[in-house]
């Protein structure tokens, strides 16, 4: 899995530092114990002692070595009661020295074994989705809550949606880099950032950069990039796994923005990146608002999906009323 370099090393850091701060809090209630209570220091001299007795008795040769090492194993689990006893005795929890990990699973490592923890990938996740640019939209935008009964009045648009959204879940399950592409057309409150957020969840979750904007967005960081000298800001429309262009067509339309987003386009193709445009544009527009070049690339190698029904914010907000 791809994860960014950045995102990963910071959380790596982050790990290690839990890690050792949950070791440090632990020695530090030990040595505490250890002044209040002489009794439990003691008995905790004779456990660390324990491996050092194996190591001796088995140098002594074979001969009644597993009578001598259950001896010595005996020995120690009667040290662990006693020492249990006296934590208890104290109103102490038994585990009270022991390092207290945020997850058990990977005591704070990051890894179970040679395989990342769950918690580690949540972490990343998380990161990633901060990165995204995405932000409030992926708190509730999801396949789960996307509800298809908002287009139940028209029965092609049902069925041309239940195909979409077909399509937008194999593309996210699927989703190994290799420059697939998909173009969501349709006017506005047709589901069509919902499903592109969807999509982006799934990725992000597998462990893929995900970089999500709008078309007036991107286009005013190139512009910065070139007029105001704010160089760095664009970069990331290249490099990412899977970029999601929304709202084209809403951006000033000009010579520099239409070279822009043949850039962009072009770059990524010809770098087997996977991109995904939202556009309120029909294609009709699409070809009249922009070059052959970049229309010709974009119906070539994009999979339209055309989005059709009633405006679902309109139809929420008579929901409501």
């Amino acid at each position: 899995m791809a994860y960014d370099r950045d995102s990963y090393s910071r959380i790596q850091k982050e790990y290690e530092t839990k890690h050792k701060n949950a070791i440090a809090d632990a020695e530090n209630r030990l040595a505490e114990i250890h002044a209040q209570h002489p009794d439990i220091k003691s008995i905790d001299a004779q456990l660390r002692m324990t491996g050092i007795k194996l190591m001796q008795e088995a140098m002594k040769g074979k001969v009644g070595i597993e009578e001598r090492i259950e001896a010595v194993q005996k020995e120690n689990l009667a040290l662990q009661a006693e020492r249990a006893t006296l934590l208890k005795k104290y109103s102490l929890p038994e585990d009270y020295t022991d390092p207290k990990y945020e997850c058990t699973k990977c005591n704070d490592s990051g890894f179970v074994g040679i395989n990342m923890c769950s918690c580690f990938k949540s972490a990343l996740a998380k990161c990633a989705f901060e990165n995204s640019g995405l932000g409030a939209l992926l708190k509730d935008q999801s396949f789960d809550t996307f509800d298809m009964s908002f287009y139940m009045d028209d029965k092609t648009s049902f069925e041309k949606m239940q195909k979409n959204v077909e399509i937008c879940k194999n593309y996210a399950e699927s989703f190994d880099n290799s420059g697939n592409n998909l173009i969501f057309i349709g006017g506005t409150g047709l589901g069509k950032t919902h499903l592109s957020t969807s999509i982006a969840r799934k990725v992000i979750e597998k462990g893929f950069e995900v970089v999500y904007d709008s078309a007036p967005n991107v286009f005013n960081d190139f512009n910065k990039e070139q007029f105001k000298d704010e160089q760095g800001l664009t970069q990331k429309y290249f490099d990412c796994d899977l970029f999601i262009l929304d709202d084209l067509g809403t951006e000033m339309h000009t010579a520099f923005t239409v070279s822009c987003l043949y850039n962009v386009i072009n770059t990524r193709l010809n770098t087997g990146k996977s991109t995904i445009i939202n556009t309120n544009l029909s294609i009709d527009e699409l070809r009249k608002m922009y070059t052959d070049r970049i229309t010709s690339r974009v119906f070539g190698c994009f999979t339209p999906l055309l989005f059709t029904g009633k405006d679902i914010r309109m139809q929420k907000l008579q929901r409501n009323m």
